[in-house]
This record gives structure tokens, C-alpha cells and sequence, in this order.
């Protein structure tokens, strides 16, 4: 019995020993997945797709945050700046103004219109502008709607991958080849596809942040943003220093006569002029406030309209520049009409 239990322990170590010495027998590996490439052209053209669509909503969004924005600057410019203007004393501190710009245009052009311009300008700024910017301006629209764009970019891509049974990893390596933003050097400035879609949030991006800037500053250079300077407010300026000077007029020929007939008598010839002119003024001012609300409105609608509209300097000018960087990059395996089938 000793001998039989020294053989099974025998045997026992003999397995054991052999047990350990079997190397380990190396994982399966599953082969990578092969996408064909009609596949990826199919995939590439709903990724220009899915731009369109996001693009389409984030113009939607921008033309309502514009059309709030609008009706905010209308409502202040009628509870604000046309009173003010409209004002009989504010037309008689205009009216001092533009006897100083006379007077000190020396043999110069008479700059006396173009100076006015700018101080109605700089008033309107400050009193309509300014207090409406604090809840909405279109430098905050455009970043908002820039945002949006690639918010919706981002949902709208992470259904592509299931669509077409593509695994996730080679999907990703996709968008790192699609770019995005390509600025000048440095190359942070440059963003792909995928970056700007999955930095969190994207205002830290410093290729986003460097967009941002740059159309900023094409804006201000261009004068885009400062409405103010437009044609329509200018001509407006014209008529009122035009009408100013014709009242200089009628001022000077009451000094005139004030000098002939004696300190007291001129005195009250003076108040007797600025009382009539107050009553006259009273008189025609629903008439001016209509005709000036009008001449603004014509001029604000004007630069509006180029903020929705230009691709570079607009409140869409960010959305424009990000979606033509994707869907130029794909022109060479996209066809240009495309047939949008939203994604499940």
C-alpha cells in the first residue's frame, strides 16, 4: 500500500510539474474590421450632409436671436434716443454745436456735417446700443450660433458609426483628418473635424477662440458692427445741420434787431423767439419723430440685414467659415447635389 500511495503522489507531482511548464497559449486576435471605400465616400457625404443640417438649424437660431435683438434696439430708440433728439433744448445745444463747428473750421471744408454725424453717432451708441448689448449683440449671437452649429455637428456624427456598422476608432481617425479651422500659424490654430467636436467645452479650444477674434476683428476694421456709421444715419445728420444752420439764420436777424432797439427790448424780442420757437417745436415734433424713427429704422434694417447675411463679418460668419472648411475638404468624394436622409 506504502508503494502504490508514493506512485499517485509520484504522478501527481509529475502533472503538476507539467502543468506549469505548458507556456501560455497566446489570445485570439480578431483581424481589424475592412471598411470598403464606397463605404467611406457614403459615410464622407453624411458628414457634408449632417454640416447642411446643422447649418440650416443654426441660421434658423440666428435670425430669431437677430429679429429679438432688433425689436430691443427699436423699442430703446423710441423710448430713448428720439425723445432726446426730438427735444427742444437738445436742438438748441445741437444748434450751438454746429455753430462751433463753423467757427472752427477755420479755411478748411466745412466739416460741420460729418461732425455732427459722429456726435449723433456716439449718442446712439450710448443710449441705445450699449444697454441693449448688455442682454444681446451680435458679436454674442455670432459666438452663440457658432456654438450651436458645433453642438448639433457633434449629435448629429455619433449616429454615423452605427449606420454603417463602422467601429468607433476608425470613425474617429475620419474626422482627425477632416480639418475644421486651419488659421495661419501657430498651429494651434488649427482644429479637425473631430477636435472642435469633442473639446469640452469649445471656448477653450485655442483654434475656436481664434476664430472667434479673427472675425471680430474683420468686423470692427470693416466697420460692420458700428451700424451707426451707415449711410442712412448720415444723411440724416445733413438734413438736421442743414435745418441748424437755416435756424442760425433766424437768430442772427433777431440779434440784429436786438442791437437797434436797446438791451431790454432785445431781451425780450430773445425771449419772445425762444418761446415761439418752443411752441413751434411742440408743433412739428410728432411730424419729426415720425420722420426720423423712419430714416433710422431704414438705416438699421439695412446693416441688419448685411449682419445676417455676410459670410465674413455676419452673425454667421463662424458657422460659414467651419462648415466650408468640412465640406471643401470632401468635394473630391462628394457630389454637390446631396440627398439628405436623416439618421435614425
Amino acid at each position: 500500500m506504502s508503494s502504490l500511495r508514493s506512485l499517485i503522489v509520484a504522478l501527481l507531482v509529475a502533472v503538476s510539474v507539467a502543468g506549469c511548464a505548458t507556456p501560455d497559449r497566446p489570445a485570439k486576435v480578431s483581424p481589424p474590421v475592412v471598411i470598403p471605400e464606397s463605404t467611406w465616400r457614403q459615410i464622407d457625404r453624411d458628414i457634408v450632409a449632417v454640416s447642411l443640417d446643422a447649418k440650416n438649424q443654426a441660421t434658423h437660431h440666428a435670425r430669431d436671436a437677430m429679429q429679438s435683438w432688433r425689436t430691443l434696439v427699436y423699442q430703446r430708440t423710441g423710448t430713448d434716443f428720439i425723445p432726446w433728439f426730438s427735444g427742444y433744448w437738445t436742438r438748441q445745444w445741437l444748434t450751438m454745436k454746429v455753430t462751433w463747428y463753423k467757427l472752427s473750421a477755420g479755411g478748411e471744408r466745412d466739416p460741420t456735417v460729418d461732425r455732427l454725424a459722429d456726435y449723433l453717432q456716439g449718442q446712439y451708441q450710448d443710449r441705445v446700443l450699449e444697454p441693449v448689448a448688455r442682454e444681446s449683440d451680435p458679436d454674442k449671437i455670432m459666438e452663440q450660433t457658432t456654438k450651436l452649429y458645433i453642438w448639433l455637428l457633434g449629435e448629429l456624427l455619433q449616429r454615423i458609426p452605427q449606420r454603417y456598422g463602422v467601429p468607433l476608432d476608425q470613425f474617429n481617425r475620419r474626422l482627425q483628418g477632416i480639418p475644421a479651422i486651419a488659421l495661419a500659424p501657430p498651429p494651434t490654430h488649427s482644429a479637425s473635424l473631430y477636435q472642435i467636436t469633442h473639446a469640452e467645452p469649445v471656448g477653450t479650444l485655442p483654434a475656436y477662440v481664434a476664430l472667434v477674434a479673427r472675425i471680430r476683428n474683420v468686423s470692427t476694421n470693416s466697420g460692420a458692427k458700428t451700424w451707426s456709421s451707415n449711410a442712412g444715419l448720415s444723411s440724416v445728420a445733413k438734413r438736421t445741420s442743414e435745418r441748424l444752420a437755416s435756424e442760425l439764420v433766424t437768430r442772427g436777424v433777431a440779434s440784429s434787431v436786438s442791437l437797434v432797439v436797446g438791451r431790454a427790448i432785445g431781451m425780450m424780442i430773445s425771449l419772445g423767439m425762444t418761446g415761439f420757437t418752443l411752441i413751434v417745436r411742440e408743433k412739428e415734433r410728432p411730424e419729426m419723430e415720425a420722420q426720423f424713427r423712419k430714416s433710422l429704422n431704414v438705416a438699421f434694417d439695412e446693416e441688419w440685414r448685411d449682419l445676417i447675411r455676410d459670410p465674413d463679418t455676419g452673425v454667421l460668419a463662424g458657422v460659414y467659415y467651419i462648415s466650408g472648411q468640412i465640406e471643401g475638404s470632401l468635394t473630391n468624394t462628394v457630389t454637390l447635389s446631396i440627398q439628405y436622409e436623416p439618421i435614425p
